[in-house]
């Protein structure tokens, strides 16, 4: 009977991820758990080395979750910089702006909204970061255009992935969309299980 019981589980869990990855959705909050968990491989370390995030900069993360990296790369720019939070969700943004606020952290600015639409004008981001959140978004190629058009000439796209997300988006997947939206892969730092990818204006 156990044995039976551990196939159902997983052959549900199976289905479970499969239908999820066939329909792109982004995380509800009541599942936040899933993006509090600890983050191996794509760790704040290896965001900032592959970001190369400079004080005064202004950076955008979409889809923040409940901002396991975003206290960081505020503090990164430091307050003469600016992190625009933007999410899907409203609750993501609240949640993380009470943590900023808990760290005395204020150079946050939270939009909520649709990643196929950004309200930034062109070329006014220094660095745009997407952490386990391309695969969730439906139209990911609009999303990376719009991406594109809000980047300075010289800057960058992050794009951290982890194996066993069931929207994980391949290294080979990232750069043949990025190519499609006009950015270049330029690094790399990780492995198959998991990386950071930073692209570049094309």
């Amino acid at each position: 009977m156990r044995p039976r019981l551990l196939l159902g589980v997983a052959a549900a869990t199976a289905g479970a991820a499969l239908w999820w990855r066939k329909n792109p959705s982004a995380c509800p909050y009541g599942q936040r758990f899933w993006v509090e968990a600890p983050h191996p491989i794509i760790t704040r370390e290896r965001l900032r080395e592959v970001l190369r995030p400079e004080p005064g900069e202004r950076l955008l993360e979409i889809g923040v979750g409940t901002g396991y990296y975003s206290l960081e790369m505020a503090e990164w720019v430091g307050p003469d910089g600016t992190l625009e939070l933007f999410d899907l969700q409203q609750e993501f943004l609240d949640h993380t702006l009470r943590a900023a606020a808990e760290r005395d952290l204020t150079n946050l600015v939270p939009t909520q909204g649709d990643a196929t639409a950004l309200p930034y004008e062109d070329a006014s981001v220094d660095a745009v970061v997407l952490t386990a959140v391309l695969g969730e978004i439906p139209d990911s190629l609009a999303a990376l255009r719009e991406i594109r058009r809000v980047l300075k000439p010289a800057g960058r796209l992050v794009v951290g992935e982890l194996f066993g997300d069931p929207h994980f988006t391949t290294r080979a997947s990232l750069e043949r969309l990025g190519a499609d939206a006009g950015l270049r892969l330029e690094q790399r730092s990780g492995n198959w299980f998991g990386y950071f990818g930073r692209l570049v204006p094309a």
